[in-house]
């Protein structure tokens, strides 16, 4: 059959055909706005988040930010302590009383020596011998010469015996008489005088020999057998009297200032590990000019440990205080002095002046400035300024 079929649309069945663009347009905006939200809702929980979480953390945010800037400083409460006060010092050991000893007689030939330096010697002791034959044929004469002295002191007394039996008879006068007594005198006076000059002679004699004078410990010895000695020879030997010994101390003048006499001092000489304990038994009056120095004489026994010459060390005992004691760590100096800081009840440091006392193995004394109840900082001081915020380590002392 030839015909021609047409069909006709309308406009709705085309849509319903083809389909509606502006709906599929629309469509898509709605799914693009949808993911729009979601994405700026997700953006403002997290942010809402951020915000509630750094505020419920603000505090400690700020305490932990403070805290990183706030320094953490060690610091003691020192109290108070009794310290016995020590001034150390070195010197030279010596004899307390050196004694020299030479010739004291006419001199001579010396024949022997009896004593070496580190003898121990009594008092009147032969040190050495000096020759004295010339000196015995001295004493044989003058001793004969007593002898002569006393005969003629013996017939004179004779003589006047005599005439005094004959006065009476009338043979012998007066003035015999007188002249024989006179004469008895005279030989009796000779005899004195031969009996002096003979007691004289021995005593020379004695003084030849060298002799110590005191008992005490040899130290020197200046002479050989041999050699001729006189009053001008010299010192020929030297003796610690009673063997004691000294250290002569070199102490600047605020130590000396600080000692007295009679204080014990602790001696330790060089090369030695004994102690040996003595006194300070004098301190001297004068102050040397160049090294502002003085000298104090520590008194000790007799030792043979003890070397006159010798280099010594000493410890000497300057009294006991009571005061806060604190490490040299801790005391800071400036121009207008020592100073220490103080950490305040608020955590803030305090810059306190202190006068220093005593010196010792422990510590340095506060003799003002300190109750002993603060909170000093012991170390980094100098890196603290007045009035600085601070976290404060207390430690005890070991004081």
């Amino acid at each position: 059959m030839n015909y021609d079929t047409k069909i006709e649309m309308t406009d709705e069945d085309m849509v319903e055909a083809v389909g509606n663009p502006l709906a599929d347009d629309f469509d898509q905006d709605r799914t693009s706005s949808r993911k729009i939200w979601i994405i700026v809702l997700i953006a403002v929980a997290a942010i809402i988040g951020i915000w509630f979480l750094l505020h419920r953390g603000g505090e400690g945010a700020d305490a932990d930010a403070v805290g990183e800037q706030v320094p953490v400083v060690t610091v003691v409460a020192p109290g108070k302590t009794t310290v016995a006060g020590e001034i150390n010092a070195t010197g030279t050991l010596a004899a307390r009383r050196e004694m020299p000893v030479g010739s004291v007689g006419e001199g001579g030939e010396v024949r022997s020596v009896l004593v070496e330096p580190g003898d121990w010697v009594n008092k009147g002791q032969v040190l050495a011998v000096v020759d004295r034959s010339v000196q015995t044929q001295q004493q044989a004469s003058q001793a004969a010469q007593v002898s002569v002295a006393q005969a003629d002191a013996r017939l004179a007394q004779a003589n006047l015996d005599r005439a005094l039996k004959l006065v009476d008879r009338g043979f012998i006068s007066t003035a015999d008489v007188d002249r024989l007594t006179a004469t008895r005198d005279a030989a009796v006076a000779r005899v004195k005088v031969a009996q002096a000059t003979l007691r004289q002679l021995q005593a020379q004699a004695a003084r030849l020999n060298i002799v110590a004078p005191e008992p005490g410990l040899v130290l020197t010895r200046n002479v050989e057998p041999g050699q001729v000695v006189g009053g001008g020879t010299g010192v020929l030997f030297s003796i610690a009297k009673d063997g004691q010994m000294e250290l002569l101390a070199d102490l600047s003048e605020d130590d000396l200032a600080s000692i007295s006499v009679g204080v014990p001092a602790k001696v330790t000489p060089v090369g030695s590990g004994k102690s040996f304990t003595g006194q300070v038994w004098q301190i001297s009056p004068v102050i040397d000019q160049k090294t502002r120095q003085g000298t104090a004489r520590i008194a000790l026994g007799y030792d043979r440990t003890l070397r006159p010459g010798g280099f010594a060390s000493a410890t000497i005992d300057s009294g006991a205080v009571v005061a806060p004691m604190l490490p040299e760590s801790a005391i800071q100096n400036d121009t207008a002095g020592s100073f220490v800081y103080v950490v305040d009840a608020k955590g803030r440091v305090h810059r306190t002046s202190v006068k220093t006392g005593l010196v010792t193995a422990k510590g340095i004394a506060i003799t003002s400035g300190l109750t002993g109840q603060e909170k000093v900082v012991l170390r980094a001081g100098g890196f603290l300024n007045d009035g600085d915020k601070v976290k404060s380590k207390l430690v005890a002392s070991d004081t």
